[in-house]
């Protein structure tokens, strides 16, 4: 009893323990250390303008994304289940932040997200991380195309730099207001935005170590500096940004408040949990490491709920930043925790360099982000899918599009879930088996082929492939309708059914006691366990009588010249 106790309390700590406990329990070196810290500056070092930059494209103020950052970034490595994940805010939440935001205020957004770190957390204990996956690849594609769509709609203000007191939120308002106030471009922003974007691409390709958005920041805003050109930067929209954080308060609490943002608490709960998933996926790819996906989960609740109550927004694993962090040779996570002390730093000390930084710049870096995030590749693969995968894309797409994306995957999972039942209903299914004859074709593979078998007169044999489930209950309820005249006996082989349900249940039994009127007796062949316990809990194997079960088809048709024998 004890050992075994030993044992399940062993499995559970492996299961949730910090990826960052494991690599301190392995012998870890000085020069280990010395590669965190210069991979944690690297990323950095990126971090630093996508950080304010999504945080702006998120209606925040641009502290905001950096208060995120340093929290989060150092909770997700110190908790989480992955090696070199990278936390942070990420592009993937901007649209998502900006629309709580419009609607609940920064306090609401701040409850929004304590509470998805409470789910998360919850996630994570259920071990509901492995159910991720389970997401339909199309849904993911279609809901992230979309939002990388609506950030690029979001930064043509800035990107052109119209003169518009404020933005819509809703995606077809706000293209009346741009088309409206196209007269107001700004050439000297559009300028310094497509030359972010232009650097941006040269940087990627011939000279890849130099990260572009840091070029980008460094770069536009000495021009601005030096030239003195006439176009909006953070401090003149934002003014001074703290050099740091503030102190830890929670939001101001009320059931009517957290019953108005819960919808928005589970959207930030799943983005969160699919997009940190993901980026441990990505990381393992690249390494050849393995993640721990439930105490991912517990290591970004935490995050969230920390990042709230130090004034930031919604965190998730970042993909382009924990790539980077592989690629400037990160040994453990403990480069991750320096990701985020080395920006705190750089708040210190960088502050009055940071706050001359022109929006327009930042426009161009997340137009870059939102080209990574279309996943046209991912796209033009699902267009060459069946039509259903193209289907549940395009209404995914749209709807993040049009709506929101809480809907949107709402709809995306369904519809989804639908055709995998359609599917699984073709698949699967019920059909008479007949005895040898000289059309039969025999399956050479198959020793148990009822046409090498002698079938009594008066016994039908069928046979049930797939799931017996409720996409194909009504086939089974249908058989009666099939048969001409009742058989004596009515063999229902199971072999190929792997589960079955209440609605599989209840037609099975509906089909006995269809039988029984009949006179008919059912026996059932090669029922697997686990269909077994169900028919048991239920006590349809006693009205079905225990010889009546068999284990396979030999023995079926013995009961059956049995039954036959015996009337």
């Amino acid at each position: 009893m004890v050992s075994k106790i030993f044992r399940i309390f062993s499995s559970l700590r492996y299961e949730y323990e910090p990826k960052l406990i494991q690599q301190l329990q392995k012998e870890y070196k000085l020069q280990f250390l010395s590669k965190d810290l210069l991979a944690g500056l690297t990323v950095a070092i990126v971090a630093l303008p996508l950080s304010m930059a999504i945080a702006i494209a998120s209606n925040a103020s641009p502290e905001k994304g950096l208060f995120t950052a340093v929290i989060a970034g150092f909770l997700i490595s110190l908790l989480g289940g992955s090696k070199y994940q990278i936390g942070g805010p990420t592009a993937a939440f901007t649209v998502t932040v900006a629309l709580i935001s419009a609607k609940h205020g920064y306090d609401g957004l701040a409850l929004a997200t304590i509470m998805a770190g409470i789910m998360l957390i919850i996630f994570g204990f259920a071990k509901a991380g492995a159910l991720i996956r389970f997401i339909p690849y199309p849904v993911v594609t279609g809901f992230t195309s979309g939002i990388a769509l609506l950030i690029f709609f979001s930064q043509i203000k800035d990107f052109f730099g119209l003169n518009i007191a404020q933005t819509p939120i809703d995606f077809i308002h706000k293209l009346i207001v741009y088309s409206s106030h196209f007269d107001t471009i700004n050439p000297y922003s559009t300028t310094i935005a497509i030359s972010s974007v232009l650097l941006i691409i040269a940087c990627q390709k011939f000279a890849p170590k130099i990260p572009g958005p840091l070029a980008v920041v460094v770069v536009s805003s000495l021009a601005v500096y030096f030239f003195n050109i006439p176009v909006e930067t953070i401090e003149s929209r934002f003014g001074q940004i703290p050099d740091m954080l503030p102190s830890p308060a929670l939001p101001s609490f009320s059931f009517e408040k957290a019953r108005a943002v819960l919808p928005d608490a589970i959207t930030i709960a799943v983005l969160a949990a699919i997009e940190s998933l993901l980026s441990a996926v990505v990381a393992d790819g690249m390494t050849g490491q393995k993640h721990k996906s439930n105490a991912e989960l517990i290591g970004q609740g935490v995050s969230n709920i920390a990042s709230s109550m130090f004034g930031g927004i919604p965190a998730t694993g970042a993909i382009a930043r924990t790539a980077t962090n592989i690629k400037a040779g990160a040994v453990s996570p403990i480069a991750g925790m320096t990701h985020a002390v080395w920006l705190l730093i750089f708040m210190l000390v960088l502050t009055p360099l940071i706050i001359k930084v022109p929006l327009a710049a930042l426009s161009g870096i997340l137009t870059i982000i939102a080209w990574n995030m279309s996943e046209i590749k991912h796209i033009k693969s699902i267009m060459r899918a069946p039509r259903s995968d193209r289907f549940v894309l395009l209404v995914t797409f749209i709807l993040t599009v049009l709506v929101d994306l809480n809907f949107a995957v709402q709809v995306g999972i369904s519809l989804a879930s639908l055709v995998f039942i359609h599917k699984m209903s073709q698949i699967g299914g019920i059909k008479e088996l007949h005895a040898y004859n000289e059309d039969s074709n025999i399956d050479e593979y198959d020793p148990e082929a009822i046409q090498l078998k002698n079938v009594p007169a008066g016994v039908e044999v069928y046979e049930i492939f797939g799931p017996l489930f409720f996409g194909i209950a009504d086939k089974l309820k249908d058989t009666l309708l099939l048969m001409n005249e009742p058989p004596k006996v009515f063999v229902l082989r199971m072999r190929h059914v792997p589960i079955m349900d209440s609605a599989g249940l209840h037609a099975l039994s509906e089909l006995y006691e269809g039988l029984k009127k009949n006179g008919t007796v059912l026996v059932l062949s090669g029922v697997n366990a686990n269909v077994m316990k169900f028919i048991a809990k239920s006590h349809l194997d006693h009205e079905i009588g225990q010889n009546n079960i068999c284990k396979n088809i030999d023995e079926a048709l013995r009961r059956s010249e049995d039954i036959i024998g015996k009337n």
